[in-house]
């Protein structure tokens, strides 16, 4: 094949994977083309189909793919600096997005929005981190906090921090979250006491705890609906 031959067949296939995306959507493409069409606005003129298969091996699917930091995506063969960025990009604005739709208005829809918002924004971590969603008497939320990152074996910090940004925001009530990495949607025996101790410490401050979720790419557990709360 001639090069302006390759050239025409790739413009030919992105175009072909472009008609498809617009008259079915998501959902007419497979996993590593919607990749490969993404990339194809990175760069443009070269076969992305074997960078896009490459990526979703390396990091185990769409989650991990768009999880990975941009140092991790420029070590695949053909993943430059513009393309990371691109990706990284992408997951940003999708968690922006659930973000808006999910408080409207800085104000909590449901539950189900709250989770939704969480398993895009946190599902695909893969370390362990606490959330905390700070609400006025209206639900509406007033600020989101990472109160720690990494293992959820430090609870002694956890109070403190929790309190102080409440105080900070003057939040009546309270949404704990956090992710496991591994996939195990089950409490800990240290989950169920630091929600225990954050309830009791934050209820005696006039502080209502709506719920804790724990997040994981699949799935969530509320210790509301449970009965731990």
């Amino acid at each position: 094949m001639k090069p302006n031959d390759s050239a025409s067949h790739y413009l030919g296939h992105r175009s072909r994977l472009q008609k498809r995306f617009i008259e079915n959507g998501i959902k007419g493409l497979q996993d590593y083309e919607a990749l490969e069409l993404l990339l194809t606005y990175g760069v443009a003129r070269k076969d992305r189909k074997p960078v896009a298969k490459a990526l979703l091996k390396r990091f185990k699917g769409i989650s991990g793919v768009f999880g990975a930091e941009i140092h991790e995506l420029e070590e695949i063969e053909g993943v430059g600096e513009k393309t990371a960025i691109l990706i990284n990009l992408m997951q940003s604005l999708m968690e922006l997005c659930v973000k808006e739709r999910t408080f409207h208005k800085v104000k909590i829809s449901s539950p189900e929005a709250v989770v939704e918002y969480c398993r895009v924004s946190m599902g695909w971590l893969r370390d362990e981190q606490f959330r905390v969603i700070y609400l006025n008497s209206q639900n509406e939320v007033l600020s989101e906090e990472v109160i720690q990152e990494g293992t959820v074996d430090q609870a002694v910090v956890y109070p403190r921090k929790v309190l102080e940004y409440a105080l900070r925001h003057k939040a009546v009530s309270i949404i704990l979250v956090h992710n496991h990495p591994g996939g195990l949607l089950k409490p800990s025996k240290s989950d169920i006491e630091l929600t225990k101790r954050l309830k009791n410490t934050s209820e005696e401050m006039g502080i209502k705890v709506h719920d804790h979720f724990i997040i994981t790419r699949d799935g969530h557990y509320s210790f509301y609906e449970n009965g731990l709360l």
